[in-house]
């Protein structure tokens, strides 16, 4: 992993538990064509890997002959799992269960805050300067019954399912791989994208980006969204069509909640910097600051496990790479 990555998550403390269960080399690897890389790697049997790892392609693994296990501190494997390393058996294990709490937390209270109105109101309260009659407050303003849209049932997606049965709302989901039965079980009625768009008063997305759902949040989806709605995208920006989206907060129709943008960092001149109806945040939603320590929390027990013979927890199996965020 990049030297960042390690000081951020792989702090002391984690450092040494993880070699209370096996030899830690004594080198970081941030590359894997180094000479002192390529001796590490002729002994080693588990790699723990983080943002910045390279990619284990066919070079790297012909150096690595003992290498058996990849435990990684963060989400996505895809970046650096390759076919090869799944082709020689290779365990994966990924921290994006842990990864996924962050997210889910960040993406309820913005539904929360999004049924609530409460960017909205803040700013006209502060243009006002004096509160409004409560009593004369827009009728559809709160979150008793409303409708929630979820958009695939991902790790994020099942977390944020789990959260919101505490409150007193109608959820939906749609995910074309969840049975009516399995989604009834995580407390959503499943649907169809367009009656899901049609019907619901908030829709987020947790949909990983794949060929197949590329711009799947369509101009036409959104147009089935009703007045008022809002969209909240934690997922990827290119799952939406941003231009749509654009002409939708920009015409005031709609509200739009976006932790991510395509692309990541929007041009300076880009229209939603300004939109009083879009929140952007800097990709927030995922592990940072302290949140960093469970994932390192989590690769060191999936370490320990391995160390042990148990296996990993949180492994990733060859047949769903091809759906990997």
């Amino acid at each position: 992993m990049g030297h960042e990555a390690a000081d951020a998550v792989l702090k002391p403390a984690a450092r040494r538990r993880l070699a209370e269960a096996v030899d830690l080399a004594p080198a970081l690897l941030t590359d894997f064509t180094t000479a002192t890389a390529r001796e590490t790697l002729a002994t080693t049997e588990l790699l723990v890997t983080g943002w910045g790892c390279p990619p284990l392609d066919a070079t790297a693994l012909a150096h690595a002959p003992r290498l058996r296990a990849v435990a990684h501190t963060a989400g996505s494997v895809k970046g650096h799992v390759t076919q090869e390393c799944w082709d020689r058996g290779i365990e994966v294990s990924s921290a994006a269960a842990a990864n996924a709490a962050p997210v889910a937390e960040y993406t309820l209270a913005m539904i929360l805050l999004a049924n609530k109105r409460v960017l909205h109101t803040a700013r006209a309260y502060a243009a006002r300067r004096g509160r409004q009659e409560w009593l004369s407050a827009d009728p559809t303003l709160g979150n008793y019954r409303r409708t929630v849209g979820i958009v695939s049932a991902s790790l994020v997606g099942r977390r944020v399912l789990a959260l919101l049965r505490a409150h007193d709302l109608r959820v939906l989901l749609h995910d074309p791989y969840v049975t009516e039965a399995e989604a009834a079980a995580l407390g959503a009625a499943k649907t169809e994208l367009p009656e899901l768009f049609a019907a619901a008063d908030t829709v987020s997305v947790h949909t990983p980006l794949l060929p197949a759902t590329r711009g799947l949040v369509s101009r036409e989806l959104l147009a089935l969204l009703r007045d008022g709605g809002t969209l909240v995208n934690t997922a990827r920006g290119a799952v939406l069509d941003q231009e749509a989206l654009t002409d939708e907060v920009l015409a005031g129709r709609l509200h739009a909640v976006l932790d991510v943008t395509e692309p990541e960092v929007l041009p300076a001149g880009h229209p939603l910097w300004e939109c009083e109806n879009v929140l952007l945040t800097p990709h927030l939603a995922g592990s940072q600051g302290n949140e960093l320590d469970r994932l390192a929390e989590s690769a060191v027990r999936e370490v320990h496990r391995w160390a042990a013979g148990e296996g990993f927890a949180h492994a990733v199996p060859p047949e769903q790479r091809e759906l990997l965020a």
